[in-house]
């Protein structure tokens, strides 16, 4: 028989870890997969030593959520562990943060975590536990076809996530299984309320993990306190206009806190790391017509990518119309859609349209954007 995670044993024979990290919708994973008879193993992960502030936003893999874990595990009665990663989590992904935002990028660390301590660590863990596969409460979809597995968007595209799983590999998402990819939130909900979980009502995280509040500026500057240089605010001839305070605290796209009077409203268009500083101009500047990528991470084959197809370019963006060049480990994505504020350090990641839905290709960070109204 093949059972409901498309293994040809039966649920009871099929070992599976799933990713607790506390919330809701791992939690309900774990429930549905052992209801289903499943042999369970609950993993959560101790990612960083969290502070003991009763007033910062939700967060994730902090030390509250890895109790809770542990309470819906003891309710399920799974086994469950908890893996201490905090060493491996602050040299890739706080570390790997925090050199993206003094290069002058606007880096997403949740992607890095992906990557990294979650797809790779504890992907490694999972296999060396005999599992038959890892389990998570990620809103994608996983179809496969002929022993070929693809990853698709989420049913909820509100929720959707296969932004941040971009740079999943073949091996791992033939191993990985994502049963709420066909549902909607409000029924994850749902399902939590109806099996009395401690956690059914408990907020999603808001904030990065290691970021109170979102102030990313506090994380650099507790990290890297010699990064805060102040510098020079230029226009794009070269005209100082002004003066900031470190380019930490500044981002493509940014409007507020540059604090200097022009008849129309001023943006950051560029952050020059090399020279410390920070370059802002009219909206129209902030249009991009093509973007260079690096670090590529190709799930599809050449000839999806011979014709049109679309890409997102942050986590919240719409489908842009695009046509993608590969060259070794780089590409080139001209845009034919208008799109404006994309920075470097963000991800850029491909979709095609099948009948299935928007399947994910891979994609690549972004190394360097083009404007489209201006000549170089």
């Amino acid at each position: 028989m093949i059972n409901s995670l498309g293994i040809k044993k039966t649920p009871k024979d099929t070992k599976v870890v799933v990713a607790m990290s506390g919330g809701v919708d791992s939690s309900v994973v774990a429930a549905l997969m052992q209801k289903e008879g499943y042999d369970v193993t609950g993993i959560t992960l101790k990612l960083y030593d969290d502070t003991k502030s009763s007033n910062e936003g939700r967060q994730c893999c902090a030390g509250q959520d890895i109790l809770d874990a542990k309470r819906v595990s003891e309710k399920l009665n799974i086994k469950h562990e908890i893996l201490f990663y905090q060493k491996k989590f602050k040299s890739e992904v706080i570390n790997s943060f925090i050199d993206s935002y003094v290069a002058g990028e606007t880096p997403i660390p949740c992607v890095q975590c992906n990557q990294t301590v979650k797809f790779r660590d504890l992907f490694k863990y999972a296999k060396d536990l005999k599992a038959d596969a890892l389990v998570t409460g990620h809103y994608v979809s996983r179809i496969q076809n002929n022993g070929h597995a693809n990853m698709y968007r989420a049913k909820d595209q509100n929720r959707d996530q296969s932004y941040f799983l971009f740079s999943t590999s073949q091996e791992q998402l033939d191993y990985l299984r994502f049963p709420l990819g066909e549902i909607d939130k409000s029924e994850t909900r749902l399902i939590a309320q109806k099996l009395k979980l401690n956690v059914a009502n408990k907020p999603d995280s808001q904030d990065i993990c290691f970021v109170p509040n979102g102030d990313y500026s506090s994380v650099i500057r507790k990290f890297r306190p010699e990064s805060f240089k102040s510098g020079k605010i230029l226009d794009i001839t070269g005209k100082q206009l002004g003066e900031h305070e470190g380019i930490i605290n500044y981002t493509i796209g940014q409007r507020k806190g540059i604090k200097i009077s022009n008849d129309k409203p001023l943006y950051v268009v560029n952050i020059d790391a090399n020279n410390n500083t920070i370059i802002v101009g009219t909206k129209e500047l902030l249009e991009i017509k093509e973007i260079k990528l690096r670090d590529l991470n190709l799930l599809g084959n050449e000839k999806d990518f011979e014709n049109l197809i679309n890409i997102k370019v942050r986590s919240t963006g719409k489908l842009l119309k695009a046509k993608i060049v590969i060259s070794d480990r780089y590409a080139k994505v001209k845009i034919l859609d208008s799109e404006t504020g994309i920075s470097p350090g963000q991800a850029c990641v491909f979709y095609s349209k099948d009948d299935f839905g928007d399947k994910v290709l891979g994609g690549g960070w972004i190394d360097k954007t083009y404007n489209r109204n201006l000549s170089t």
